[in-house]
């Protein structure tokens, strides 16, 4: 029974049916317009499917990133409630039990929190130690934080550790880690519209000049030299879309 209970890997993230729905017509009006733009064809759609995919791997990379933000915040909460749950003369283990209610009510039961701590209290029903459920959640959620508490967790529990204290300190460096990130998403919010603004650029300019000067592209569709030409260009383009991503992603 326990043993079949579904964990997320929080380092991937996987399609729901809507998600699949969503994002591949999504993807799908990309290909599309970027056939259109580049090569005033549809039959360039077929060939240019692999950016198909490579904007659904992109997308379950950027909404798996999302998730682990997600959990880092709400994995603070968590540390918090349960610390003043102990305050209040509750072992460790049913701290952890009945922090459930406060993390249900702040983000709703179905919060990739409620999610772990269903994991963690059905694990405790069935005699599995609180060391272990709390470093698979570690070694599954790619973050340093959680994974260092579940490592100092361990030790303090088998040692006889301060655990209040060792609560609250955790808590105390994922938030400040989560004000640094949020300072910084804040400065950069700017230099991420302008790198969205830039993206349309191209698109816009071709746009813009064929409706108001028809046939002034006509040299670059439908001969062997203009596609090889807009393919450079498309290349180019790919290239500095990757690069700017890579300049405003920034993570803490």
């Amino acid at each position: 029974m326990w043993k079949n209970y579904s964990l997320p890997d929080y380092s991937d993230y996987r399609f729901h049916a809507k998600d699949h729905v969503l994002y591949t017509a999504e993807g799908m009006a990309l290909v599309a317009a970027v056939a259109y733009f580049f090569y005033r064809s549809w039959i360039a759609c077929a060939a240019l499917l692999p950016m198909l995919f490579l904007f659904l791997k992109g997308k379950r990379k950027e909404l798996a990133r999302r998730r682990r933000q997600e959990l880092s915040m709400q994995f603070k909460d968590l540390i918090l409630t349960v610390a003043a749950n102990q305050k209040a003369g509750y072992s460790i283990e049913n701290a952890f039990r009945e922090s459930y209610g406060d993390m249900a009510m702040l983000y709703g039961d179905r919060s990739v929190i409620c999610m772990e701590l269903k994991y963690i209290i059905t694990g405790l029903d069935n005699n599995v130690v609180l060391e272990k459920l709390l470093y698979s959640l570690g070694a599954r959620s790619g973050l340093p934080d959680v994974l260092q508490f579940a490592d100092v967790f361990l030790i303090a529990k088998r040692n006889g550790g301060n655990m209040t204290e060792i609560l609250a300190k955790t808590a105390a460096v994922i938030e400040q880690k989560a004000e640094t990130d949020k300072e910084i998403q804040l400065m950069i919010s700017a230099r991420k519209m302008e790198q969205k603004i830039m993206n349309l650029v191209p698109f816009l300019i071709i746009f813009y000049v064929g409706s108001t000067s028809q046939g002034f592209f006509d040299v670059l569709y439908h001969n062997l030299i203009g596609v090889v030409v807009m393919t450079v260009c498309l290349g180019f383009y790919l290239a500095a879309y990757m690069m700017s991503r890579r300049i405003v992603d920034i993570e803490v």
